[in-house]
């Protein structure tokens, strides 16, 4: 039994080890921000001539945005002549009559815009977006989500970079809308910094490939063919195309001055959707894109920062099995006279918190700077919501990982964006399934793991059990609330798109 037990904790600071390096990680891409952040791009050049550029929209049942979408993407300021705009609705609900109207309205208004509706949604929204493509008149294209709102200047900011010939593609950083409208929505706006504020500027200005967010960029259409086209093997066509767009030499630009606004989800379960989608598409183009991308002649720093952004999310398997055998090899120690040990432990736990913390501060500092202290106060949150995905996104990449097939399951936006704004009578909902209920287990196992730690005196490895426990009951019970109550259900409609 003492060499079982032994063998556990051995394991059990493998593991911990592994996560610790993902979490210096982060230090590393903060470092390289600070580094490169006054690197700001400009273009090479202004056009003389502008060149034609279609705007394409795809969108799938969003009956609450998609008006307000057409209506923004029309005041965007570019020649009409040389603007198309592409409405490329797969909708099955009203939104199909909506989005029509809206088309027609604007034609009218002389606006070069056309719906298109698809039968059958092969290839979900890569499908839409090629699709539109055999039409498309633009040299360029640009794409927004349902769920955004192209500023006026959008255009004007992003196309003269493409004078340099080698540029293939410019993204905007995403700001959002709903940012104040609850807990919930500060959280993920304070995650989404970090990605675009540090990664992205890091990687981008620091000579490392960084991705298309599948909206509020726009690309130069040769190099999406040159690329191969979008592709539908993966769930994350946008970050498949980015890598094998960069890989054949084209050049991307981040814009992290220019934003583009947009909603990020009111409830708790829609989060959860999205980062599923997110963590499985990425290991599905890690396992298509890694093995070529390894054997090339890129530089060596190409490939590690492309490793470690790929395959980040594996270390959600490893942080389920480090929150099973915390509590477990609390009590091995203790009784094995190993209680030394746990101050390795609490270190190891600081050099991965921390850093993280200051990943996520720093984001806050750069974007943020006159709310700096009010979102300092969200930050142990952030750390819980991030322990509380592990089930979540555990499942996504275990489904990468053994080639379970799913669709394109999109995440529904209501409008919704101000405080106090009730979103419970909205058409568009998911069926809750088991994860919840193993998120709310596992949080009380860590309820009693917390009273067994103080009762038998190990009082360093507390805050770590806390923080744990609250992140896998904030996500359970918050799944659980719902819309209307504790254990509501939504309505369960069709929402693979």
């Amino acid at each position: 039994m003492a060499t079982f037990q032994l063998c556990f904790v051995i394991l059990y600071f493998v593991i911990l080890s592994i996560l610790s390096i993902y979490g210096v990680h982060r230090f590393i891409m903060a470092t390289l921000y600070r580094i490169y952040r006054k690197k700001r791009p400009e273009p090479d050049k202004l056009f003389e001539e502008l060149p034609q550029v279609t705007i394409q929209l795809p969108m799938f049942n969003e009956k609450y945005v998609i008006e307000r979408l057409i209506d923004a993407v029309c005041q965007i300021r570019y020649p009409r002549e040389k603007l198309q705009i592409q409405v490329l609705d797969d909708s099955t609900d009203e939104t199909q009559e909506i989005a029509q109207n809206a088309v027609n309205a604007k034609a009218a208004e002389g606006y070069d815009i056309v719906y298109i509706h698809r039968e059958n949604r092969s290839g979900y929204k890569a499908g839409a977006l090629e699709h539109g493509l055999e039409t498309a008149k633009g040299e360029f294209v640009a794409v927004f989500d349902a769920d955004f709102i192209p500023q006026p200047d959008f255009l004007e900011k992003t196309i003269h970079y493409f004078t340099d010939e080698k540029v293939g593609m410019v993204q905007e950083r995403w700001e959002h809308i709903n940012r104040e409208y609850s807990t919930l929505t500060k959280v993920q706006s304070i995650l989404l910094d970090g990605h675009f504020v540090i990664e992205h500027t890091a990687r981008n200005r620091s000579g490392r490939f960084f991705n298309f967010n599948g909206t509020a960029g726009i690309w130069r259409k040769s190099t999406i063919a040159d690329a191969g086209g979008w592709q539908h093997d993966t769930i994350t066509e946008d970050l498949d195309l980015s890598y094998r767009a960069q890989s054949k030499g084209w050049h991307f630009i981040y814009l992290n001055e220019a934003t583009t606004p947009a909603e990020v989800p009111v409830e708790m379960i829609a989060f959860k959707t999205q980062q599923h989608r997110w963590a499985k598409g990425s290991i599905q183009v890690a396992q298509k894109i890694l093995p070529g991308l390894l054997k090339s002649r890129l530089p060596l720093k190409v490939k590690a920062e492309a490793w470690m952004h790929l395959t980040s999310n594996i270390s959600y398997i490893l942080m389920v099995i480090l929150s099973l055998m915390m509590p477990l090899t609390v009590e091995f120690r203790v009784h094995n006279s190993w209680m030394t040990s746990l101050w390795v432990d609490a270190l190891m736990f600081i050099c991965a918190t921390i850093s993280v913390a200051m990943f996520y501060l720093l984001a806050q500092k750069e974007a943020r700077k006159q709310t700096l202290g009010r979102r300092l106060l969200y930050l142990p949150i952030v750390m819980c919501l991030g322990i509380g995905l592990s089930i979540n996104n555990c499942r996504a990449v275990l489904e990468a990982l053994c080639h379970y097939k799913t669709g394109f399951v999109r995440t529904p936006k209501y409008g919704v964006t101000k405080a106090g704004e009730s979103f419970k009578n909205v058409k568009y909902g998911f069926k809750l399934n088991w994860q919840p209920w193993v998120e709310t287990a596992i949080g009380i196992y860590f309820v009693f793991g917390i009273i067994h730690a103080y009762l038998i005196g190990a009082y360093a490895s507390v805050p770590f059990l806390c923080l744990f426990c609250a992140g896998y009951l904030y996500v359970g019970l918050g799944t659980f609330l719902g819309r209307t109550g504790l254990f509501a259900r939504t309505k369960s409609i069709d929402q693979v798109a």
